[in-house]
């Protein structure tokens, strides 16, 4: 049993955000309940998901984009891997980002989003369910903001218009020749402010404990599984945690069967100047804080790093 936070976001905000604040500092991680997303948006988007995942690889790599760091569009099998990783993650995955209109000041950072023609509805469902995300993740940056003694609308203006992203992830039934020490998805930090993830409800995702120990984390059906990204914690200077965490490969029967899920990457600005929060910072502290950095040219540093650009 663990106590990463399980909470309620219909609670007022100011009832939850020590639980969820003292859980990100300890774990990196929460759970999250009553968030805000309808269940048939999240089934319409697994439906989606599913579909264009079936369909012939062929199909599916015309979307790839070359160059684009698989900011928008496909991502094959065998593309992504962690940081120091020596093997290829098994998954391959869908990336919607945020469309900006044409002579947008950041329309620069966001690549347009393209779309496959062959599964009816994707369009329409992934955007609505990018949306929703964005409406929960706000919520939370807002209870997050009240834990660190700040005004709850405190990272509104940071993160309007950020390069997040939405991811539609698939894990293919473990072949026989998956490459050996290849999992799902091997340990790794997020880059981004906060991640949100639909479908954890299926046993596999496990955090790193400050003690060094593998941890599974508990999500029941429905449940969004909250964790602070390397952006956050940079902002709080390591106050609150952006934890190493993995997708270990399952055994028996459901190593035979697909497994599908959906984070958001809730990101700053490209413009925004990430450096510690002056609450965060101590004499005490061990090591100097991080020095200011814009949140784009973190992301390109650490994409770098996990060979997506």
């Amino acid at each position: 049993m663990t106590d990463i936070a399980s909470v309620s976001l219909a609670q007022p905000l100011a009832t939850i955000a020590d639980e969820l604040g003292r859980s990100f500092a300890e774990y990196g991680f929460a759970v999250v309940r009553d968030h805000g997303i309808p269940q048939d948006l999240i089934d319409e988007a697994e439906a989606v998901s599913k579909a264009f995942f079936a369909l012939p690889d062929a199909v599916k790599r015309r979307y790839r984009i070359a160059g684009g760091g698989g900011a928008r569009g496909y991502t094959p099998f065998g593309t992504e891997k962690a940081k120091d990783a020596e093997v290829f993650d098994l998954k391959e995955f869908w990336h919607v980002g945020r469309d900006l209109p044409a002579g947008h000041p950041l329309a620069a950072f966001m690549a347009p989003n393209i779309w496959p023609e062959e599964v009816e509805g994707f369009k329409e469902t992934t955007t609505a369910l990018f949306a929703a995300f964005e409406q929960t993740g706000a919520r939370v940056l807002e209870a997050i903001a009240l834990h660190l003694g700040r005004p709850r609308d405190f990272f509104a203006a940071s993160v309007k218009d950020g390069n997040s992203v939405m991811r539609l992830l698939h894990y293919p039934p473990l072949a026989d020749d998956a490459p050996e020490g290849a999992i799902r998805a091997a340990a790794h930090g997020d880059i981004n402010t906060i991640t949100l993830l639909l479908g954890a409800e299926e046993a596999g995702l496990e955090l790193l404990t400050k003690q060094g120990e593998w941890l599974p984390i508990p999500a029941t059906k429905g449940a969004l599984v909250i964790n602070v990204g390397d952006m956050l914690e940079r902002q709080t200077n390591g106050r609150l945690r952006s934890t190493t965490h993995r997708v270990v490969n399952p055994r028996g029967e459901a190593a035979r069967r697909s497994r599908y899920s959906m984070p958001f990457f809730l990101h700053f600005r490209p413009d925004f100047l990430i450096e510690p929060l002056p609450e965060c910072v101590s004499a005490d502290d061990a090591n100097p804080p991080p020095p200011p950095i814009t949140a784009h040219d973190f992301l390109m540093q650490r994409l770098r790093e996990i060979n997506l650009a």
